[in-house]
């Protein structure tokens, strides 16, 4: 049993991370476009729109950088 436990974990932690990472990138092309558009129409507004844009780009950055650290917890239980 602890043989399949290790490898499920080898096969999902991955999986996972690529999961998250394709999410983010998703989201983080969204939230620019969506930037980019709201300054073309606005460009007086340019400033504030971009600082809430880079705020939302962390915040989705985060979210990444939380599975690859649990990722990383993970992959130490992970034994051969």
């Amino acid at each position: 049993m602890p043989q399949t436990y290790a490898a499920m974990l080898a096969l999902t932690v991955p999986l996972a991370l690529g999961l998250a990472a394709m999410a983010s990138a998703f989201g983080l092309g969204r939230a620019v476009s969506a930037a980019m558009d709201a300054i073309a129409r606005q460009p007086e507004a340019g400033g504030q729109i971009q600082t809430a844009m880079i705020i939302g780009c962390a915040l989705i950055e985060a979210l990444t950088i939380y599975v690859l650290v649990i990722a990383f917890v993970l992959q130490g239980k992970i034994t051969g």
